[in-house]
């Protein structure tokens, strides 16, 4: 296990009417004006921006609002938003929504506080050294962006993310019964997510870390028991509880600890979502899936491991014929949450891959992935196993 230090001062209010807490939490900050962002019309129909504008008018905080974020955020719209908050003085940023509106108001908070263009923080061409606060009403279990220090956006050319602790929010109000709204399509995106936040960190060259390996394989477990009860029963609202503390947990770098995440799969996905516009849930499901046949041959330690604890192959097997097994199992789960496994089902040719790998890699510059850095050649390998 490696040396860590572990800090996320993200308040976590969970469960129905913890809407109600929002006055406390904006009183305790002291917040004088706010930039609510947004999506969509859900907002209304929830009747949470009637609770925000309730709370605002009570304690006497001014507020400008924008609903115009979509999904993979823009950096065109972030650009806008950061001269608007300054110009307004906005002292506080609230993001109603899931990781596409939170990932925003991230980029915005440190945008706020630095005169430089916000994408360079991206680029790592520059560094924030501070953001503004950022409270979060998350709508949706997915990129447990809520409690994470990332955030990704998107230019015309490139899917790109910042890490920084001081952007994580100040507050996360967590009601699980506002996920009702949302078509099931969306729910199994995010269930395939989440799972792929905790595989993601499962894969690791870091001897002796039992304890966070035991609780991916829990958290992965407990995903998959409630996934199957949503999908029998989609308001069964303890198994959308399940799944939405399970978001957080598995994105909160609680399970970082000690560790190193290999993240290649994200990585290469970004690049599907950034050329093609695929929602990043049903992504990563194709790219777990072909990434983890491609990896039963190269590397099969951790996936080997993986697919006897949670799903629970002979254990009598060689370690290669269990990682070889791994594929099979994910996507024999993603299809039961009714997520295509497969470019070709969405309509994705090879002509791009050479492209998106060299993207990936900043023309073969750098390697992704830690598990096994890959260059371009091994991206299209992946790929075209995905097609």
């Amino acid at each position: 296990m490696l040396n860590f230090i572990y800090k996320n001062d993200c308040k976590i209010i969970f469960g129905k009417d913890s809407i109600q807490n929002l006055e406390e939490e904006l009183k305790s900050l002291k917040v004088k004006k706010i930039l609510i962002v947004y999506s969509g019309k859900y907002i209304f129909e929830l009747k949470i921006y009637d609770e925000v504008i309730k709370a605002c008018k009570k304690l006497n905080i001014e507020f400008i609002e924008n609903g115009n974020v979509v999904p993979n955020p823009r950096i065109e719209l972030v650009r806008k938003l950061v001269l608007e908050t300054k110009a307004q003085n906005v002292d506080f940023i609230l993001a109603i929504g899931g990781g596409s509106v939170i990932d925003t108001a991230k980029a915005i908070a440190v945008g706020a506080k630095s005169d430089v263009d916000v994408w360079k923080f991206y680029t790592y061409e520059d560094k924030p050294n501070c953001a503004l606060p950022i409270g979060v009403i998350s709508t949706i279990a997915s990129s447990g962006s809520e409690s994470s220090n990332c955030s990704i956006l998107s230019n015309e050319n490139h899917k790109l993310g910042i890490e920084y602790d001081f952007i994580i929010p100040k507050f996360a109000i967590i009601d699980p019964w506002y996920t009702k709204s949302l078509p099931m399509y969306q729910i199994s995106c995010g269930i395939s997510d989440i799972s792929s936040h905790l595989i993601e960190r499962y894969y690791t060259n870091i001897e002796h870390v039992d304890a966070t390996d035991y609780m991916i394989e829990g958290l992965l477990k407990a995903l998959m028991i409630n996934a199957k009860l949503l999908m029998e029963d989609p308001n069964d609202m303890n198994a959308r509880s399940e799944v939405f503390l399970i978001s957080i947990f598995a994105h909160n770098n609680m399970l970082d600890s000690g560790r190193v995440a290999d993240w290649a799969s994200h990585r290469i996905e970004h690049e599907l979502s950034n050329f093609y516009g695929i929602t990043h849930g049903e992504g990563m499901a194709i790219v777990m899936v072909a990434y983890a046949k491609y990896m039963a041959i190269e590397k099969p330690k951790k996936l080997a491991q993986l697919a006897e604890r949670v799903f629970n192959v002979d254990k009598g097997l060689s370690q290669e014929e269990k990682a070889n097994l791994l594929s099979k199992k994910l996507d024999e789960f993603y299809r039961t949450i009714k997520m295509r496994t497969r470019l070709s089902e969405l309509g994705v040719s090879c002509e791009k891959f050479r492209e998106m790998a060299l993207s990936a890699t900043k023309n073969d510059s750098q390697t992704i992935g830690h598990y096994k850095p890959l260059l371009s050649k091994e991206i299209i390998e992946i790929l075209k196993i995905a097609k």
